[in-house]
């Protein structure tokens, strides 16, 4: 009998085909498509969307799980009074929740941002040693930058600069022992602590909740602020962490973007320009004030 190999993404209306180039992506880079679940933690979809990331299905035989935050009355509670803003909607803290949301029975996961590509067998990840931490992560090529913010000095009073700082955008989680975990309650001692406001978002959040019980894993499982430079070294996981998005048309043109044009095919031409008239869309509604 084969194991399941279990992976999270939390997305909203304006990331489905990002989504669904990752779930390819994955897909395209190991042989054991079929033992794949993908936990789907999403806002409201159109039908056309939900049947785009369907396909997942019908092409590799891997499992979709969805998980409707929006009808979710916890989700809601969960992320009242969190900061966030038009770049970080509330979706971003769902990753939060995978331990109450994802069936009892998954006791690990993978978590990845929309914004990356996998470009090596994801069960090698999987089965990371963790050294009986409960998260592994990848330690932030920005840091100590992001962490204390303007002259590396502004949040010194909540973080080291000197310790290991991770980025959240590709997470391999623990669940048993993150069930130990009260989230809610972690995150409710950092808004009495007053220092929620002045954090970055759900990364700074998981840096102090998992201060000293995280297990640093090989840059190549997050190649943050991925540029073609990148790929002379053969990168396991692209983070594309910078403005320029390889969905943009330009991506590999007028910007240096690692593997523009091979993610092009992973999310696949039709879906590709589909995606870029929806952005186009979006940017002249936000034009008339017709969207936030």
């Amino acid at each position: 009998m084969t194991s399941k190999i279990h992976v999270a993404l939390c997305f909203d209306t304006n990331f489905w085909a990002p989504a669904y180039a990752v779930m390819r992506s994955i897909c395209l880079s190991t042989s054991r498509r079929k033992e794949l679940v993908f936990h789907l933690l999403h806002m409201p979809l159109t039908a056309e969307q939900r049947t785009d990331l369907e396909g997942i299905v019908g092409e590799f035989g891997s499992e979709l799980a969805f998980y409707p935050l929006g009808e979710m009355d916890s989700f809601g509670d969960f992320v009242a009074g969190l900061p966030r803003s038009g770049r970080w909607p509330s979706v971003v803290y769902a990753r939060l929740m995978l331990p109450d949301l994802l069936p009892q029975t998954v006791e690990r996961v993978i978590y990845l941002d929309c914004d990356t590509l996998v470009r090596a067998p994801i069960e090698q990840l999987y089965a990371a040693d963790l050294g009986g931490q409960p998260l592994g992560a990848v330690q932030e090529a920005l840091s100590p930058f992001i962490p204390l913010r303007r002259d590396m000095r502004e949040n010194a009073d909540i973080f080291d600069g000197a310790e290991p700082y991770f980025n959240s955008g590709v997470l391999v989680i623990d669940l048993a022992q993150w069930r130990t975990l009260d989230m809610k309650a972690q995150i409710g001692a950092l808004e009495a602590s007053r220092v929620l406001s002045r954090l970055y978002f759900d990364q700074d959040m998981l840096n102090l909740i998992f201060r000293e019980r995280w297990q640093a894993l090989s840059w190549r499982w997050n190649t943050i602020d991925a540029h073609q430079a990148h790929e002379a070294l053969n990168p396991a996981i692209l983070h594309f962490t910078q403005a320029s998005k390889p969905w943009h048309l330009t991506a590999g043109i007028l910007h240096s973007t690692a593997y523009a044009r091979w993610y092009r095919h992973v999310m696949t031409n039709k879906l590709f320009y589909r995606f870029a008239a929806h952005r186009r869309r979006r940017w002249l509604r936000r034009l008339l004030r017709l969207e936030r």
